[in-house]
């Protein structure tokens, strides 16, 4: 057990009480909540950026982190969806598309294909990460944030299909005979 995996197991272990804080539907409580999504948020990039600067990335490291990741993303959205301030849609189509790729992911990793995560996933979940803060923190949900949802929306579909297109490049090229 490294630092980096320390922090992961630390963002698994903080997603209920963010479950639980949001489920009170109290100021407190969402000012509990916003501050533990962004606490899990800015350790997802730190254990990131620490395991690859001081070579401590793992096997654990590579499974568990993006299931941390998911199950932040995803306790935070069907909270969100069952104290009314998203879309039961919305939960749907991106917790739909973060399994569809993370599916993929493992199968395509069985099979000795690995697909970086392109700058549009890190668009896609840094714009996440903003959007859902902002889900948390204010109630009721102005017009303008709808806006943001929809976009967000937009964004998750994007990369998704940014996702598949590149898995199914690489999965051309490889079946192409070296010359």
């Amino acid at each position: 057990m490294n630092l980096p995996n320390a922090l992961t197991v630390m963002r698994i272990l903080l997603v209920p009480v963010m479950v639980f804080a949001l489920a009170q539907e109290t100021g407190t409580g969402d000012v509990v909540a916003a501050f533990v999504f962004w606490l899990a948020s800015v350790t997802d990039w730190f254990d990131g950026w620490l395991a690859r600067r001081s070579d401590l990335i793992t096997n654990f490291g590579k499974l568990a982190d993006p299931i941390a990741d998911k199950l932040l993303v995803i306790g935070a959205l069907v909270m969100l969806v069952s104290v009314d301030r998203v879309a039961a849609w919305v939960a749907v189509v991106v917790i739909g598309r973060e399994l569809a790729v993370t599916l993929t992911r493992a199968v395509a990793a069985q099979q000795g294909e690995v697909i970086a995560a392109a700058w549009l996933g890190k668009v896609k979940t840094s714009f996440q990460i903003l959007v859902i803060l902002l889900l948390i923190l204010i109630s009721p949900v102005p017009a303008w944030l709808d806006v943001l949802v929809y976009a967000m929306v937009a964004i998750t579909l994007w990369s998704g299909v940014d996702y598949f297109l590149g898995l199914r490049r690489t999965m051309a090229a490889d079946r192409t005979p070296a010359a």
